[in-house]
Parts: structure tokens; sequence; C-alpha cells
């Protein structure tokens, strides 16, 4: 079990997690202060009114300082505008990494410091650990279920070194339990699934009413160039999309790409979206500092796709391109491709250009 800091600094986001993982490092004999990051409005799956003060509730509940800290112009500016940015040049976005990457726990760690605590914990399921040499290193949970080292990758050494996970070694259920017993006020709170500022999941619809533009419709055509009808901006679509795509084909159809230059939105068979390879561009490592040599890898293309087998190699100071064992689905310039070597993460980054 990972070393318990003497203070800590809680990310509490007003689900069970973070609350959990609130009692635990009090039990475990850690000082803690709760914080929660009001991200987004009223509208938000995660940081909303009832969020913060299901968290205030619970820091109450566990005798600990509670404190709300406003970044939501941060957020706008590192999470929604590269958001918007790249649905615009034709990829599909995590917005989820990059609120890790660039607010979470920037935004942590310097109160961390400001009051003087030696870390932050949060209710992610991953764990940290340290290599032979003091290398800090990212390695799955143990509920398989429950693994979040995909949205975490991101993160560098220095955060690591100073993250705790402390329901890494739990499972849902456990987690759930614990909760439950503590009579916890958001106990049966149902996990946040989508975006946590596009409602109802209609992304263009939301970037239409951000930007205050309409994304002009272009032609839908097949794999020959061939036009099959017309599409409603080509910020609505998505690699291996296949329903709402406004066609009466006799015939199954899927995105297999997106052309932002030439406004086009181009279907194929399932066949078409399989690729043998893609590059990866602003890559962070962890298990390693540079990839020396061509190294055998599972890959993750989505947070929720299957593992493939493939061969990583570094081709540049921020730049990775990984080969697959075997042509594999639906590979997505814009997602992130995450690195593994069994449960630890070897890095990742994002996918520039499929092969």
């Amino acid at each position: 079990m990972t070393p318990i800091p003497p203070k800590t600094i809680i990310a509490m986001s007003g689900g069970v997690d973070s609350s959990v993982a609130a009692a635990l490092m009090l039990e475990r004999g850690s000082t803690c202060v709760g914080v929660t990051l009001k991200l987004y409005g009223e509208g938000s799956r995660c940081c909303s009114l009832k969020d913060v003060n299901d968290a205030k509730d619970t820091a109450y509940r566990l005798g600990i300082p509670h404190y709300t800290l406003n970044f939501t112009e941060a957020f706008e500016n590192e999470v929604i505008r590269r958001f918007v940015a790249v649905y615009e040049s034709g990829g599909t976005p995590n917005p989820c990494i990059d609120c890790n990457r660039y607010i979470k726990w920037k935004a942590l760690l310097l109160r961390s410091r400001q009051l003087d605590f030696d870390s932050v914990a949060t209710g992610h399921y991953a764990r940290v650990e340290k290599d032979g040499s003091g290398r800090a290193l990212l390695r799955r949970s143990k509920d398989p279920k429950k693994d979040q080292t995909y949205v975490l990758y991101a993160l560098t050494q220095e955060e690591l070194a100073r993250t705790v996970f402390p329901l890494g070694d739990m499972t849902k259920e456990e987690t759930r339990k614990i909760a439950l017993e503590k009579e916890f006020i958001n106990a049966k709170k149902e996990d946040s699934q989508d975006i946590c500022f596009v409602s109802g999941g209609d992304y263009g619809a939301f970037i239409e009413t951000y930007t205050g533009k309409k994304y002009p419709k272009g032609n839908i055509v097949d794999t020959e160039g061939n036009v099959l009808g017309s599409h409603r901006g080509i910020i609505r679509y998505t690699i291996g999309q296949r329903r709402r795509l406004g066609l009466a084909l006799n015939y199954p159809a899927y995105v297999c790409a997106k052309s932002a230059g030439g406004n086009t939105v181009t279907l194929g068979p399932k066949s078409s979206l399989y690729s043998k390879a893609f590059t990866a561009s602003d890559i962070n490592l962890i298990a390693v500092r540079r990839i020396e040599r061509p190294m055998r890898v599972t890959v993750k293309t989505r947070y929720l796709s299957k593992e493939a087998g493939a061969v990583a190699e570094q081709t540049g100071a921020d730049s990775i391109r990984v080969e697959f064992d075997e042509a594999a689905r639906a590979v997505t310039p814009g997602q992130a491709a995450v690195l593994y070597d069994g449960d630890y993460v070897i890095g990742g980054g994002t996918i520039d250009a499929v092969e």
C-alpha cells in the first residue's frame, strides 16, 4: 500500500467515490481538507450546485474543512475551447483528459502548496507506485470495470509523485458499501456518464450554441467520392457512427472519414473502419523517459475500446507511431491513445492520423 502522507487535499466532486476516498484517508491517519472545483455553470453533470452541496455535506460529516474554488474561466479556455476546436478541425476530442491535464491537478497541487499540504487524493480507480529508481508509475486499479488509467495518462512525474488514489485496491461495490455504512448523502448517487458540460449528449447543438455559428451543410460521399446526400455540419459526426446519418441506404454504412477542408463526411462499409497503424503527438510518457526502440505494448484508442496488441515506436521528441498486430476498428483523430505494459501505463498521446 502507498505510504499515507501526513496532510492531504481531497478532490471532492460530490460523488460517492471522492467521498469514500476522503473517509479512507482520514481513517489512515492523514489530516485532510476537502476541495471542490467549480468548473461550469448550472446544467453541469459534475460540478452543479447540488454536487457542491453534496461535497460540503460529506466534509461536514467527516469533520474536515471544505473549500469551493472557481475555475470556470480556466475550464472554458483549456477544455471547452479545445473541445470545440477539435470538432471544427474534423477530430473527436476527449475533454475529460484535457480537464485532468490542464485544470484539476494544476489547481489542486497549487492549492496544496498554498496550504503547505503534501499531496492530493482523488476518487479515481487507479494506483500509483514507484519503481526501483524512484520513478512514479501509473498502474491499473483492482477493479477492471472501473479502471480509469486511460484518462490519467497525461499526469506528469511531479503530479503522480504527489497523488494518492485510495480506491485503487477496491471495487466499486466495496466503495458503495462503505458509503452506505457511513450514511453519506450521495451513497446511492449514480456515476456521471456523459461529458459534464453537454446536456443530453448533443455535441453539435452545444457547439453551435457556444460559438453562435451555424455550421454549413456539405456532401456525404462514399469511398469513391460519389455524392450520397448532404450532412448537417461535420461537427455532428464521428468516426464509426452509423445512426442519425439522415440517409436511407439499402446497405449498412459507417462514417469512416471527415474532411474539415472539403466539408465532407465519407461513408463506407464496416471494413473501411479498420486501420493498421496510427501516429500520435503531444505525448506524455510515464513508465519510461523515452521509447528508445520499438516496444511491444497493448493500446487503447478509446476509453471503452478493447486493448489491442501493437508495437510502438517513438518517432520524435513529441510523437509516436503505433502499428497494430491486427487492424483495429474506428481509430479516431483527436482521441487519446494509451499504451500499456501489462497493468502499467507506458504513456500516451493524441491521435493525429490513421494508416
